[in-house]
């Protein structure tokens, strides 16, 4: 581990937040940012989407710091301040699904080596949420785990299905998988796609937040996924679908108005999670937990009770199933 930048000014974190620079087994760079190292009710690991970076969840690790928890978050690798695996440095790439779990692997392996406040807990938005998902299949070391808009499938018509399949295993074949998906470019979301039409959020100001970290630091940004990481992701999801949902407390939190990730699959997984609950909200869009005030506050306070009734005070003991947490409301 060697110290890395953190943009401390961009993230509006907790005071002390802290970064750090990480090897993955095949050598890849990483980076890992903390913030409120000493929170005395647990850790939350959280897991990103794609085009996203550590300063992006400053505000989402200040509001955990209020509830006693310390945040660790990952840039995995091809994005963010981490190693970039095309020339062009723009495409969300990666060569396999599992690669990402390599990047989990040094991310615990650090949570253990700062002595990170136990238990752990897992927070994972969209693309986060499919490589969190087979994490815990997996057996990542947390008490439970909550998802927001998991990619636990991608969201397109029935009709572009089977063209997508296609096109992005063609690709390989033709040495063209580095190429961007149809309709994508090397531009960032935010920066391009005026706020009255985005699939993000309903806070102008969070949308402004945004899109102020990429104009002040644009290497942070990504633009469409490669036609590799398309046919990637299309594979890990419909694995993923086919297995079982582990035996673990779980929360997921999905807008009413979801555009981005397969609403049926997250539907479909959560009606048969085990002890797992779904909390829908009402108009709310692809980035749930970077709404309006009222909206963050509502949800980081449910996941806080979440973290809480599952975690540090039964840590010993069984945990009471999230449908149970939800009626304490």
């Amino acid at each position: 581990m060697h110290e890395a930048p953190l943009l401390a000014d961009l993230a509006e974190g907790p005071e002390g937040g802290a970064a750090w620079w990480l090897t993955a087994a095949d050598g890849v760079r990483i980076r890992i940012g903390a913030w409120n190292r000493a929170g005395p009710r647990g850790t939350v690991l959280l897991f990103p989407g794609r085009t996203e970076y550590i300063e992006k969840y400053g505000r989402a690790a200040a509001d955990l710091a209020a509830c006693g928890y310390a945040t660790l978050v990952i840039d995995w690798r091809g994005q963010g301040l981490s190693d970039r695996l095309l020339d062009d440095p723009m495409p969300g790439h990666v060569h396999h699904f599992a690669d990402y779990q390599l990047d989990v692997a040094a991310m615990t392996d650090a949570a253990r080596r700062l002595d990170l406040p136990r238990p752990w807990h897992l927070l994972a938005h969209s693309m986060g949420g499919g490589i969190g998902l087979r994490a815990v299949m997996l057996g990542l070391d947390v008490q439970d785990c909550a998802f927001s808009s998991p990619m636990w499938g991608i969201r397109m018509a029935d009709a572009l299905r089977p063209v997508a399949w296609s096109l992005s295993w063609s690709s390989r074949q033709l040495g063209m998988s580095h190429f961007y998906a149809p309709g994508t470019a090397g531009e960032h979301y935010v920066l391009t796609e005026p706020f009255e039409t985005n699939k993000l959020t309903n806070d102008p100001e969070m949308y402004d937040y945004m899109a102020r970290q990429l104009r002040a630091h644009p290497e942070l940004g990504l633009g469409g996924p490669s036609l590799r990481w398309l046919h990637e992701a299309l594979r890990e999801t419909r694995d993923l679908a086919r297995r079982p949902s582990p035996d673990l407390p779980c929360l997921t939190i999905l807008g009413s108005d979801e555009q981005i990730v397969d609403v049926p699959r997250v539907l479909e997984r959560m009606a048969r999670w085990p002890g797992g609950h779904l909390e829908m909200v009402e108009g709310g869009r692809h980035e749930t937990l970077m709404d309006t005030p009222e909206t963050r506050a509502r949800l980081f306070t449910l996941l806080c009770r979440f973290y809480g009734r599952s975690g540090s005070a039964n840590a010993t003991r069984p945990a009471p199933p999230a449908s149970a947490v939800l009626q304490a409301r």
